[in-house]
Order: C-alpha cells, then structure tokens, then sequence
C-alpha cells in the first residue's frame, strides 16, 4: 500500500478519497487553486500545495504543476477524483513517465474509450450491443442530416468526446436537425476542444442504467447496476440502485456486457458502462445498449457502496498499489436499496442557473451519508461546479430507502444561496417516480409541478417575524410584562422582493400572538419544539449572517431589515438584460436599432461551465449592446437594453 497520495481535484471527492486513504493510514496531498485557498479539501489533507489561479485551465487542468506537486512532496500516487484531468490519457502517461502511479486506468484504456464512435466500435467488436445510429468522421452537416434521415427521427446529436450533457441534442424532426447541430457542435467546441458528434436513434421512453465495473488490467467483476435515468438537461438529479425492476435475467445480461467491455481493453480500476435501455415494455434482456464507458469514479459510486457493502476508494487504491481483485464475482451480492441526491446550489424557478454565494448556515442530516466538500462559511464560487453535497440513503426496500431521503431532505438546512433542495423533495414525493415508472422524460414532462417554487405560509411567515426581533431563542421571566397590558412590537422583514410588516404580541415567556397579512397565529415555544395555534410543527428557525431562515420541510429565506428604512427593494429595471451569474459573453445576436419580440434570443452566455441563452422578456427595439462577444461579466451586469415603452 501507498505511504502517501496527492488527489488531484478539489471539493467533494477530494474530501472522499482523503477519508479512505486516512482509513488504510495513507497520507493525502492536496492541491489547491486560488480560489480555493481555505478550502475543506485542503483543511482536511496532511499537506496541501498551491498550484494556480482560479480557473480551472490555470490549476485544477495543469497537469504538469500538479505533478510537480507530487514529487516535491513524495506522493507515490496521483488519484484524479472525477472531471478534470481524471479521464486524459495525456496527463496518465506523463503520470507513468514520472515514476508516478496514476490511481485508474491506463492511457490505452481510456483512450479506447473516450471518443465515443471508437468506444461504440470496440463494443460491437467485442460482443457489447450499441444503438444504431452514426459514428462516423464525416462531419459535413448535409452529409450528417442525410445520417438522421435514416437512422428515423427522433435522434440525439452527441458531441464525441462529450459528457455532462454537454454537446447532446435531441431532434424531433429534420426541420430542426441544422440549428441543433451548429448549437450542438459549438458547445462541445467550448468544453472539449471537439466539435465532432455523432448522431443517434432517440430511444422511447428510455432509461439510463449503468454497470459499475471494477478490474485489474487483466480480469473484471461488476458490481451490479444504477439507474440514473431521473435526469435534467442530461444532468443526473437522482441516483438509486439496484434499477426499480430489474430481472435477475437482464441483470445477468448487463452485469457480463459490462465486464466484456472492461476486460476488452484490459481495465483496471473503476468503471462506468452506461447502457440506455428501453423501458417501453419493461426491462428484458434485448432491449439496452451500449453508450459510453467512464473511465473513472463515478459522481453516483456511493449508491453502490451502500448495496454492496464495498469501499470502491479503497480497492482503488488497493488495485494501484498492486494487488489483485480483491473478490470473485461471487463473492458480491446486493443488500437493500439506495438512493443519492445531488444537492446544488442553483435556482430552480430561473431554469436551473447555477447560483453563487457564501453558506452561512449549513446543516445536514443524522441517519443518512452526506458527501460534501464545503462547510458552513465557505463559498459556492462561479468558478466551478456548485455541488453542495450528495445526500445518500439506504434501508431494506426501495419504499423505505425513498422515504429516509424525503425526511433526509427535509432535515438538510443550506443558507446563503439558493438551492435544488425543494426540488428535490418534490421528486421524493412524486407518485410515479415512487411506484419506480422512471425514465429520462420524468422530470421535464412534470417540470412545472416538480419545479414549483414554495412559498412561506403565514404561519411560517409568524416564525420569521419573532426571529426578525431575535424572540426565537427564548426570553427571561419577565418576559412579555410591561405596566398594564402585554408588551407589543413590530417586526419588519423581507421575503423576495416585498418588505413585511407584523405585530407581535407578548403573552407571556416563549408565548406570543403574531398578526400580520389580515392573519393572526399563537406561538409558542417549549421544550418539544414549536407550537402554531395549538400545533405543534415541525420547524426550526435560524438567524445568520445572510438573514434568517425558516426550515420548514423546504427552506424559507428572509431579510432582516432595519425598521428604520422600509423602502422595499427595485426589482430589475425593466427592459434591461442582465447576467444571471457571472460569466462569459460568448454571443450577441442583435445590435441597436434592431426590434424584437418577447422570447427572442439576444445573446449567449458561457457560465459554470455551460451555455445559458438570455432572451427578450417583452417586445421592444434595442437601444443599446453593453457587452460584446468575449467579455467577462459580472452578475447583474447590464447587457443589452430594449428602449422604453411608450
């Protein structure tokens, strides 16, 4: 085994693969961006060395600095984490030159996979069933349209060396196959360096399963599957394992598809075999194909850690220090179900943006695994992916596991940013999804009910009101007693963009009368918890930094405003395009002078390592263009304005 390892990433799995080399006694090393200077990776490590500026091109994907890092500091190991540099062959084989071991595959293996029509080919060859479609080098857009016409819309447009949803359209029909390929094209430009696709058929009513496969350059077993397919925008939302009906038939099946395609090309270490499969008539042993192989850990590895009992970190490691696999394929077996959620920091009601900020309150909860790289104080910076945590669940059943990560959610306190948390409770609730009819089409078909942004209550309002006057922690015993009546003051506080006002009216200690909005409530706190018109309700109330929070089954955010200035705050102004983030101009489609209509595009930006197009939310013309292709924008950054409305 290793005496010590540099993790090259940073957040969450930094912090996850630190966790098991301290168990098996081996020293972590970890590399930090300026952004990341105060990190949680870094905190935790046994040493920790600087190795750039924030973006990611000046760090985290500076292979030879991070190397260099390793040998200074006597790492024997370079474990890549996920994302970054974890699936370059370059950066491998510069590893291996180093006198270095890289934890995971070798470069041939990764190269076998990382271009998708290669890896799809290899597949075929080696016995693994792929969906029809082209994978071909001919990139011409006629010859490519000619492609889909006889592969039978729908299709899916795929950036080849793509991920995360990156680069991948789907096309209802020929219509609109050009402009979803040129937009397909320059976004795999921007995030690969790769404008070459492929094109495929779109599967009805499909679902994403992986196979979690692990080998040692020679052999391979797997560890059964995930099913991902409860997803956004080819974004993975929520994880579980094992897939909700699946036979023993196509699990056999799958399980070996997947262990042919690691011992194809001599795997060693963790691996993902994804197959979209088709869930129109159930899950049968005819009906899945191959998509892609990750060469790497996956974001979703704990689901099956849960299931099987097995530390995939720790046979990592294990594996690359030189040992064999650590058992037969007989020796695993599946035990209950789990499930993971991907908390984010992102506004759901604005279409997912990515969001930023600083947590100022950050609590997560007993009775599940939480996967995180942030702690309370610690900022969501634009620089990289806004995971905040992965919030893992396991019991007996899949109806049992579903509801631990419902209380789970629900017990999970995030303050200082906005988040998916509401979100993802909904799904937890969600009758379809809870009677296991997933597919990939779930979420947006419902987006309007899942995405549906809760509004505090009066009741919950109430709340914010006695923690707006600080009357949330307790009171002495003399409390509530003035020389005649019982003590009476006013609360104002904001909730989004309107300033509240209440009258609170001390009865007697921890016991109050709250009116405002034409609604009255009694309030009392004792030693159980919170008590509303008798009720006792589930709530905690948080004053911090950013404000104050009601944790409510969802989380209710407020302001705490001075008394003194009651003006409530300016919404945007209107007709004037902002940056929702910070981030980078990549297009601007209209100039001054021009008119245009509600909906339109005006202009493309690049942020959190996707494109976000901003439109026109009103008729108009354009009086000015405030930014140009190539700037780097803050957020509130005006960008374009429409001239006033007469």
């Amino acid at each position: 085994m290793f005496d010590k390892i540099l993790i090259a990433n940073r957040g969450e799995i930094a912090c996850r693969v630190m966790a098991t080399a301290r168990k098996l006694g081996v020293r972590s090393v970890a590399v930090f961006s300026d952004a990341d200077a105060g990190a949680a990776h870094v905190a935790l490590a046994d040493e920790a060395v600087h190795i750039g500026g924030p973006a990611p091109a000046d760090s985290y994907l500076r292979g030879d600095v991070i190397i260099r890092a390793a040998l200074d500091t006597g790492a024997q190991a370079i474990h890549p984490g996920y994302g970054f540099l974890s699936e370059n062959p370059g950066f491998v084989e510069a590893v291996d030159a180093a006198g270095l071991v890289f934890i995971g595959p070798s470069a041939s293996a990764i190269r076998k996979m990382g271009l998708k029509d290669a890896a799809k080919a290899l597949m075929e060859e080696a016995g693994v069933p792929v969906v029809p479609g082209y994978h071909g080098e001919n990139q011409d857009p006629g010859f490519l349209a000619e492609q889909a016409e006889a592969i039978g819309y729908p299709v899916l447009i795929k950036a080849v060396a793509g991920g995360g949803g990156k680069g991948m359209r789907k096309v209802e029909a020929a219509k609109g196959f050009g402009d979803a390929l040129a937009s397909a094209m320059g976004e795999a430009r921007t995030a690969f360096g790769n404008d070459a696709v492929l094109i495929e058929k779109y599967i009805q009513q499909p679902r994403h399963i992986e196979v979690q496969v692990f080998g040692d350059g020679t052999h391979a077993v797997h560890l059964f599957e995930r099913d991902c397919s409860l997803q956004r925008r080819h974004q993975k939302v929520i994880e579980e394992a094992p897939a909700p009906g699946m036979t023993e038939e196509m699990r056999a099946a799958m399980g070996e598809a997947g262990v042919r395609a690691a011992e194809a090309i001599g795997y060693s270490g963790a691996g993902t075999v994804e197959f979209i499969v088709d869930g129109s008539h159930g899950l049968r042993p005819d009906g899945f194909w191959f998509m892609e192989m990750n060469t790497r850990l996956q974001v979703e590895h704990p689901v099956t850690e849960a299931i099987t009992g097995v530390d995939l970190v720790e046979w990592q490691l294990r594996v690359a220090s030189g040992e064999s696999l650590p058992c037969a394929q007989e020796d695993l077996s599946i035990t209950g179900h789990a499930f993971e959620a991907r908390l984010y920091a992102e506004d759901v009601p604005k279409g997912f943006l990515p969001a930023t900020g600083t947590l100022a309150h950050l609590v997560f909860p007993d009775g599940a695994r939480s996967d995180t790289g942030v702690r309370p104080g610690d900022a969501i910076s634009p620089w990289y992916d806004p995971m905040i945590a992965k919030i893992i669940t396991h019991g007996p059943t899949r109806g049992i596991a579903l509801k631990q990560m419902e209380q789970a959610l629900s017990h999970t306190e995030v303050a200082g940013s906005v988040t998916n948390l509401a979100f993802l409770r909904a799904l937890t609730r969600h009758q379809g999804f809870a009677a296991g009819e997933v597919d990939t089409g779930l979420i947006d078909r419902d987006l309007d009910v899942l995405a549906k942004d809760p509004v505090a209550c009066s009741r919950c309002r109430s709340l914010a009101a006695l923690c707006a006057l600080g009357l949330h922690e307790g009171q002495d015993a003399l409390a509530g007693f003035t020389l005649w009546e019982p003590l009476h003051q006013y609360a104002v506080f904001g909730y989004r963009d309107e300033v509240l006002q209440a009258m609170v009216e001390t009865l007697a200690p921890g016991h109050f009368r709250v009116t405002l909005e034409g609604a009255a409530h009694e309030v009392c706190r004792d030693l159980v918890g919170w008590r509303i018109d008798g009720a006792l309700v589930p709530a905690r109330v948080v004053r911090h930094a950013a404000g104050l929070h009601v944790f409510w089954g969802n989380a209710y955010g407020f302001d705490i405003i001075d008394p003194l200035d009651v003006a409530a705050a300016g919404g945007a102004v209107a007709g004037v395009i902002e940056a929702p983030m910070p981030g980078l101009v990549k297009a601007v489609y209209v100039e001054a002078g021009q008119r245009v209509t509600a909906g339109d595009r005006l202009a493309v930006l690049e942020a959190m390592k996707m494109e976000h197009t901003l439109s026109a939310g009103r008729d108009g013309v354009v009086a000015e263009v405030l930014a140009g292709a190539g700037d780097q924008v803050e957020a509130g950054a005006a960008l374009i304005v429409l001239e006033e409305e007469e």
